[in-house]
């Protein structure tokens, strides 16, 4: 991931609902979401969501697929992955002999 792509993904989640978005579309992991089952878990209406999905969708940070009649929304765990690479690339890197330790989210073992 280069600088553009991270500020372009920051910028995407530097947004109240779109970072409550993208965490509820994280928790759902690899099967996504309709529209409909994300405007009723975070009680927004579907016009501010699609609103919203499409700057996620235009960070790279959600990809939409057709299932028949429905869309499904997915986080895209490789962008997410790539930012927090990019963010974590220079730890540890002090001269005084300071360490740091990234952090990975409990339980987590597929991102």
């Amino acid at each position: 991931m280069d600088e553009r792509s991270a500020v372009t993904s920051l910028a995407a989640l530097a947004q109240g609902m779109r970072l409550r978005i993208f965490r509820t579309l994280v928790g759902a992991g690899p099967q996504g979401l309709t529209p409909g089952a994300l405007a009723a878990t975070l009680d927004v209406p579907g016009s501010t969501l699609s609103f919203h999905l499409k700057e996620l969708m235009h960070a790279g940070m959600v990809s939409q697929e057709r299932d028949g009649r429905n869309l499904i929304y997915r986080p895209s765990l490789e962008q997410m992955n790539a930012l927090l690479v990019y963010l974590t690339a220079h730890c540890c890197q002090a001269t005084d002999g300071t360490t740091c330790e990234v952090a990975s989210p409990p339980g987590c073992t597929t991102c």
